[in-house]
């Protein structure tokens, strides 16, 4: 429940309740409540902006996630790949994009202008495995850039982790991320 708190309308809502209620102490002449309401409540108006200006929205699931796949998740997945959904589907503060770090260290945003964007996520099964699949919009990054990182994105997204692409329109490439066994075969 809290990762779907928005952090910048918290600090918005409390910042302006305590701000108009030093403006009105101070109308009434009660020095105390004034200072707390200035005191307090600006700063707090001030960070919920900040953050608010820096706020990237959760990304949606392309699909809602069955009861079969979020049993298999509970026994598969693995900590990455509940680390990046998690991650994902939150408010995030202060970044560019979501996963825009990740994706520099793999080399596959040459610049902040190129980066891929995550549209998407899907939870799905691939041969009886887990698989967390993230749905790109690539327009300056072609799938053949994203397959030549395949073993780098392999070793940072692992252990236990294969990549697939696919580009199901043009400007799109999907990663698939499905959970292996220790020999990097899936186990049906």
């Amino acid at each position: 429940m809290l990762r779907k708190i928005r952090l910048s309308i918290l600090g918005l809502v409390l910042g302006l309740i305590l701000t108009l209620v030093g403006f009105v102490a101070y109308a009434q002449g009660n020095a105390t409540l004034n200072l707390a309401g200035f005191f307090y409540g600006l700063p707090l108006l001030l960070g919920g902006l900040a953050l608010k200006a820096s706020e990237i929205k959760p990304i949606p699931f392309s699909e809602p996630t069955s009861p079969e796949i979020l049993a298999l998740r509970e026994q598969q997945a693995t900590v990455t790949q509940n680390k990046i959904r998690d991650d994902v589907t939150r408010y995030r503060y202060g970044q560019n994009a979501h996963l825009d770090e990740a994706l520099e260290k793999l080399g596959i945003s040459p610049s902040d202008e190129e980066l891929p964007e995550l549209q998407t996520i899907q939870e799905t099964a691939v041969d009886g495995n887990y698989t967390l699949i993230l749905n790109f919009d690539s327009p300056c990054v072609p799938l053949e850039d994203w397959q030549k990182k395949h073993e780098k994105i392999e070793k940072f997204f692992g252990p236990d982790i294969r990549a697939e692409f696919t580009q199901p329109v043009e400007n799109q490439v999907t990663l698939a991320l499905i959970k292996v066994n220790k020999d990097g075969v899936l186990s049906s």
